[in-house]
């Protein structure tokens, strides 16, 4: 199964450290995807066909294709969604292999980490962005309405703190 991650843009390839963990250069996803190409029998050398040929087989246009593999950034989620189909790979090791992603945080999104306290309202609507005061009063009422709900009836799952 893939994961699938939903968004029209994402952060440029720019070589940053986040959270302690290495994302690649746009140089280092060119080398990758180059490696990727030839593994699959394209051959990039010059007169080669092979660019020409994964262009067709892919459905990528030219200029994408030269711009990922000379090392250019391409931040549309969209294409890296169709590289990863025609590479027959995960969008998430592309993603990672395009530096959108370092490892550390691909495998945050696969298997987050439980918490050990309940979250509270206030914190809930935080993550959720709920920012309008009346939605926020709205929203922290009614699962602080639930939270006690549960108590009443010896509710246990975590899900219901």
């Amino acid at each position: 199964m893939r994961t699938t991650i939903h968004a029209r843009y994402v952060p440029s390839m720019e070589h940053r450290s986040v959270r302690g963990s290495e994302r690649t250069s746009p140089e280092q996803f060119a080398a990758w995807l180059r490696k990727q190409l030839e593994r699959r029998g394209y051959d990039l050398r010059p007169r080669g066909g092979g660019q020409t040929r994964f262009i067709k087989d892919s459905g990528l246009s030219a200029g994408t294709v030269s711009r990922m593999l000379s090392g250019q950034t391409t931040t549309e989620t969209r294409t890296l969604q169709q590289l990863a189909d025609a590479l027959d790979l995960p969008l998430g090791e592309v993603l990672v292999a395009a530096g959108i992603l370092s490892a550390g945080e691909l495998e945050n999104v696969r298997s987050p980490q439980p918490r050990h306290t309940p979250m509270t309202p206030e914190q809930a609507a935080d993550e959720l962005g709920i920012v309008d005061p009346h939605k926020r009063e709205l929203f922290i009422n009614m699962t602080e309405t639930l939270q006690r709900q549960r108590a009443t009836n010896g509710g246990t799952h975590t899900a219901e703190n």
